[in-house]
């Protein structure tokens, strides 16, 4: 009797091995087995050196007498050696994704889910968003649609990362907190809606889709085996948009102040002036059908419970590295303009922190 074909394992590349990426990356090659996933990193310069002579590695910072994790995933420069993925974890920071975008194409397939794990307003938000900003192409985040031309919308799934990460060296990282990741299809409030076969959402062929609930729920199933609190939103857009309505105040105060959350939220006026900055962004959720039912206020008390942490925007502005300001203000803004609702303290914030930007040269 002959023994059924062996499934071959999922080929799993990660795009940006900081922080989030190296977590995802370490977390996944050390929990499931080989013969499941062949896991790789696209990487260059000193992480790509480091990855190859001494691996990825992970301490626990919530238990630093543990051994650290060590793993040794596949880390090339070239996407032509990895050849075409099942899945691709685009984890590099906002203002370098138009760089990367041409060489993650090269590793997309027909059936490539492009999973983005990324903060702030993504290039594909709008896709699937019915309302008055169906289909809205903003110029903050993607000038031209070099993105979306490498990275076709129908191949997206939108990820909201809900953990705390430091990057300490090259392929070196100590996981501090939380283990959240929210999956979504761009599509799916679309879909759900019967608003399939024209623009706002293409319809699903079948499971082995990018997008199809199939896909996605073995994708959220290896990422739970994998250590994470993995779960599928029906409106991934939502979620993004919670978690913007915090960064885009704390992130930029933090640079304009470089104080922690904790000076920010227990000085009145500048925890007050974030409550200002948050409203006129839930009015525009209201807007476009992403409402937030939370008063900023207790979203406050959620953000104080972090302590004395440096935002990652204040970490990138210290080390002299490009800041996530468009997608995270910039596009804010934006999208103010194009529904004609009034976001003066947005504005203010956006002028200010570029200008902060550009005075440090």
């Amino acid at each position: 009797m002959s023994l059924p074909a062996q499934k071959s394992p999922q080929k799993i590349c990660i795009v940006g091995a900081g922080a989030i990426g190296g977590l995802i990356a370490g977390w996944i090659a050390h929990r499931i087995p080989a013969v499941e996933a062949e896991v790789s990193v696209l990487a260059r310069g000193e992480t790509l050196a480091a990855l190859r002579t001494r691996g990825l590695r992970i301490d626990e910072a919530s238990a630093p007498e543990a051994a650290p994790i060590v793993v040794h995933p596949r880390a090339e420069s070239d996407p032509a050696a990895l050849g075409v993925q099942d899945v691709v974890i685009v984890a590099v920071k906002a203002p370098a994704l138009a760089a990367v975008a041409p060489a993650v194409s090269r590793l997309i397939g027909p059936r490539t889910q492009v999973v983005v794990a990324m903060n702030g307003v993504p290039w594909w938000f709008f896709d699937g968003q019915p309302g008055p900003c169906r289909g809205l192409r903003l110029a903050s985040v993607d000038a031209g649609d070099a993105v979306r031309t490498a990275l076709p919308s129908r191949h997206v799934i939108g990820c909201v990362v809900h953990l705390g990460c430091s990057h300490l060296g090259p392929a070196h990282l100590r996981h501090g907190m939380g283990n959240g990741l929210i999956l979504g299809d761009p599509f799916g409030a679309a879909r759900a809606t019967g608003a399939v076969g024209d623009a706002i959402a293409p319809a699903l062929t079948g499971p082995d889709d990018p997008q199809s609930p199939e896909r996605l729920a073995a994708l959220a199933d290896l990422l739970q085996r994998a250590g994470f609190a993995a779960s599928v939103a029906p409106q991934i857009q939502r979620e993004v948009w919670y978690k913007l309505w915090g960064n885009m105040s704390m992130n930029p105060i933090s640079v304009l102040t470089r104080a922690t959350l904790d000076r920010i939220l227990d000085e009145p006026l500048t925890r007050g002036w974030a409550s200002t900055l948050m409203r006129e962004a839930q009015a525009l959720g209201n807007a476009f059908g992403c409402p937030i039912d939370q008063d900023p206020e207790e979203r406050h008390l959620m953000t104080r419970k972090i302590g004395a942490f440096k935002t990652s925007m204040l970490q990138d502005y210290e080390a002299g590295r490009p800041m996530e300001i468009d997608a995270l203000v910039g596009a804010v803004s934006e999208i103010g303009r194009h529904l004609g609702l009034p976001t003066p303290n947005i504005d203010a914030l956006l002028g200010l922190v570029r200008l902060a930007d550009r005075s440090r040269g």
